[in-house]
């Protein structure tokens, strides 16, 4: 991509992001995140009411009545943004192509955490990290995240969404906000890795697909061909039971996919790229606040 382009481009989404973090995201995002990013501060009697989650188990068989660690919200949170970057992100028949969404839900979530001063890092990833950008504030640093997001090049198309996980633990010290932004178009199981990252950090998994993804057209004898492995068939979508059993492996990953989410506990949206991913965002903002 040219780089006039990529300036273009850079600036029509940053207009967009800004506008949508600002008017309709301002209150949303931050009544949702914040507080969640909590420091350690002491710990002191139970008292009624208190959540039971907050129990010190230590201190409380120490000194044999239930104690409470106390946390104070840090003025300042981490957001990191784990990005997909995989063959199968480069894929699109609606209205763009699901890397291009992941683009400008990535910028409209930077742009709304920078108003609340808070720091955004980048993970890109495929089967393996591709690229990490540590977290800085400012609008200088989003617009840089934003042009490596419309002219990366990732080395590898296949995708392990794990593996980003378990780099996100090892390179996040302290708690932090951290979306994934995927298809989540895996094969492993990466629930392990989810558990333990949510444990430590605050995960919400936002999941970009397309329409044709979960049904067939019928359209007769089409060349299909698989992102991430390169591999190529023809198949008759003509055939009423091939795009009913295809609709039903869709529905299988879906609630795999679902099933790992409420095992682990971490809150997600499914967004596909004909819909308007505002109103998806603020349903799971609403949720959480």
């Amino acid at each position: 991509m040219e780089t006039s382009e990529i300036i273009k481009k850079v600036r029509k989404i940053e207009i967009k992001a800004r506008g949508l973090s600002s008017n309709i995201f301002a209150g949303q995002y931050h009544s949702a995140f914040k507080g969640r990013g909590m420091a350690f501060s002491e710990v002191r009697e139970y008292q009624y009411g208190d959540d039971v989650r907050d129990i010190d188990w230590n201190v409380t068989a120490r000194f044999n009545k239930p104690y409470v660690k106390v946390f104070e919200e840090e003025r300042e949170l981490t957001v990191m943004l784990l990005i997909d970057v995989s063959g199968s992100l480069e894929f699109g028949t609606q209205r763009m192509m699901k890397r291009d969404m992941a683009t400008e839900i990535a910028a409209t979530l930077a742009f709304s955490a920078i108003q609340n001063n808070d720091k955004i890092g980048v993970i890109f990833f495929s089967d393996k990290i591709e690229k990490y950008i540590p977290p800085k504030n400012g609008r200088k640093h989003i617009l840089y995240i934003i042009r490596e997001m419309l002219d990366f090049k990732a080395d590898s198309k296949r995708t392990d969404v794990g593996k980003a996980i378990e780099f996100l633990t090892s390179v996040s010290k302290r708690r932090c906000t951290a979306f994934i932004l995927s298809d989540f178009y895996v094969r492993n199981s990466f629930l392990q890795q989810l558990v333990i990252a949510n444990r430590k950090h605050d995960v919400v998994a936002i999941q970009i697909y397309d329409k044709r993804a979960s049904e067939l057209p019928n359209i007769g004898l089409m060349k299909v061909v698989d992102a991430e492995t390169g591999y190529e068939q023809y198949v008759d979508t003509s055939s009423k039971s091939l795009r009913n059993a295809y609709h039903q492996y869709w529905l299988k990953q879906q609630s795999d996919l679902k099933d790992m989410f409420v095992r682990s506990n971490v809150d997600n949206v499914s967004i596909a790229t004909d819909e308007d991913f505002v109103k998806s965002l603020m349903v799971l903002f609403k949720q959480r606040g």
